[in-house]
């Protein structure tokens, strides 16, 4: 009897499916290490300061949705063979000129915040040396070298280090301040405490929640996975990338809730925080501890810092690339994106450009205090990604530009649209918090 094959949305044969293993593990590891920031530590400690184990479930839930919203993207780069950016411009003009302004005025922002937060645990280590601008601009340099000269595969294998720091160092210090194993359990039932709404709702939805979730499906082909064959094998590896973040969250959570909740100490927001923890356990168990926490930090956000500027360059090339290209020929541009592809985008001019953007610019707000006019518009456009990400998400993978055996079914379409209507959310309180 003949053998049926299965295929892609191009309508070119795929392989035979590859049994999911833990060998292929990779692109997970990176949005995992990338997505989780200083920033969201912080308010994930905050949460467990103000109260204690209760929003253990928030935390949970948020695991579920980050995993619904980058399998989704994920399987839109190996059922269709096109591009997230591609799938963008089929909705209409207005996504590449949200697009444009966002990525633009984004990366010249979050290039100052991701250098400062890399700067900031260097200092803590080395206080009689230089200065923290001076720090802050060396981590730039680095990351803006190390993704030049390097391809994917030794991104992810220094990626997998730092995130390994990253595990061991915030896995000790929760041991370190003995859990309440029984509290952690209740803290699994949802309750809201009175004023837990906001903190609730950012739980869920901010940590590991950011554009490097668009960035996964360009990681996918750059790990060489192009087509459904690869699909079981991205869904086990999405699983451990936002399981891994979700023992981030657990973990701050309970050192927020056993070493801040029952002494009330208050934390900087922000990146400083953790330098204020970093104090908090050197008074607790020793400058050791406090040193090896400090390196965890670098760890976290130098992740963050060289993540963005791999992920989001290949996004940007691919922005520009199909802005290049007349819309008829959108779609059959690269009709199979893989590791080839990839290498050749990493290669290219404006991922180049990008990363010279996301590095030098942003050196002058070390300096300056951040124009009123910037923050707002940064704030009022990082408000709305992740509404637009699970929306259109919503809409690509109900479509007949999506094969049909891919297509969402009911649980994908239900966790999407929760997504849509948590980010929703949080965006207008976001918007409503701007300094105006």
């Amino acid at each position: 009897m003949a053998e049926t094959r299965a295929t892609t949305g191009t309508g070119e044969p795929a392989s035979r499916p590859r049994k999911s293993s833990w060998k292929y593990i990779g692109p997970g590891i990176v949005v995992a290490a990338t997505g989780v920031g200083a920033g969201d530590l912080v308010a994930t400690l905050i949460a467990g300061s103000k109260f204690g184990y209760t929003l253990m479930w928030a935390a949970v839930i948020g695991c579920v949705v980050k995993i619904s919203l980058a399998e989704a993207a994920g399987r839109w780069h190996l059922a269709t063979g096109r591009t997230l950016f591609d799938g963008w411009r089929s909705l209409g003009p207005w996504t590449t000129v949200y697009f444009a302004v966002y990525v633009v005025l984004w990366g010249f922002i979050y290039g100052a915040t991701a250098m400062s937060s890399s700067a900031l645990p260097i200092v803590a280590l080395f206080p009689d040396g230089p200065g923290l601008k001076f720090w802050a601009i060396v981590t730039g340099l680095i990351g803006l070298a190390f993704v030049w000269f390097n391809r994917y595969a030794v991104f992810e294998k220094v990626m997998t280090v730092l995130i390994g720091i990253m595990f061991v160092v915030v896995v000790y210090v929760a041991a370190r301040v003995v859990p309440d194993v029984g509290a952690s359990f209740a803290g699994l039932l949802p309750v809201l405490p009175d004023g837990s709404l906001l903190y609730t709702l950012g739980l869920i939805g901010g940590v590991g929640g950011t554009i490097t979730m668009a960035a996964y499906g360009y990681w996918v082909n750059a790990k060489g996975w192009s087509n459904s064959s690869w699909m079981k094998v991205m869904r086990l590896d999405n699983r451990v990338a936002y399981i891994t973040t979700g023992v981030f969250v657990v973990a701050m959570l309970i050192v927020g809730a056993e070493l801040l909740h029952a002494s009330q100490v208050a934390l900087t927001s922000g990146d400083r925080g953790l330098i204020d923890l970093g104090k908090v356990l050197e008074d607790r168990f020793g400058a050791g501890t406090a040193k090896l926490f400090l390196v965890g930090f670098f760890a976290t956000s130098f992740s963050s810092l060289i993540g963005v500027w791999h992920g989001v360059s290949l996004m940007f090339a691919d922005f520009v690339e199909r802005f290049r290209a007349p819309a008829a020929e959108g779609a059959k541009t690269e009709a199979h994106e893989g590791a080839d592809v990839a290498e050749r985008r990493q290669r290219s001019l404006p991922f180049r450009a990008y990363l010279l953007w996301l590095t030098f610019p942003p050196m002058t707000l070390l300096w300056l205090d951040e124009p009123f006019g910037l923050v707002i518009a940064y704030g009022v456009l990082g408000a709305f990604f992740m509404p637009f990400l699970a929306l259109t998400l919503l809409w690509l993978l109900n479509s007949s530009r999506t094969p049909g055996e891919w297509r969402n079914g009911w649980v994908s379409n239900g966790m999407l649209a929760l997504s849509g209507l948590l980010f929703i959310v949080l965006c207008v309180q976001q918007v409503r918090e701007l300094p105006w």
